[in-house]
């Protein structure tokens, strides 16, 4: 490593090569690091190609640099801001921040059956008398 290196620093990179689990990115001349499938953007990557190409630019964070074995951690991700929750994300964290009182499960469904076979019976007793 040429120069330095430090954890928490933002660099400028290119990148140098893409495998299924992360892209590589060239720091200077003789330095390089990884970016982790997980560390390219917010949200789920499924395939690094698609995000990133050989020879594009990137703005990098410093995760963690292992001099022994010569490993720099990198991160796309964490040089970007969060997107926003879309309105979804907001009402499922709302409703897992609520105290679950309501009963799920199969108990519940077999007592509505039973609640609806009963008011179908009902019915039929009104329409035939």
């Amino acid at each position: 490593m040429s120069e330095k290196i430090e954890v928490g620093s933002i660099l400028t990179g290119k990148v140098t090569g893409i495998q299924p689990y992360g892209a590589f990115v060239a720091l200077d001349e003789n330095t390089q690091g990884l970016v982790h499938i997980s560390e390219i953007k917010h949200g789920f990557v499924k395939d690094v190609s698609e995000h990133l190409s050989i020879g594009d630019e990137v703005k990098v964070k410093v995760l963690s640099v292992n001099e022994e074995e010569g490993k720099i951690s990198l991160s796309i991700r964490a040089t970007e801001k969060a997107p926003e929750k879309t309105s979804l994300q907001k009402v499922l964290k709302k409703n897992a921040e609520k105290p679950d009182t309501e009963v799920h499960g199969f108990n519940t469904l077999k007592e509505k059956l039973e609640e609806w076979i009963e008011q179908s019976n009902d019915r039929e007793d009104l329409l035939k008398g």
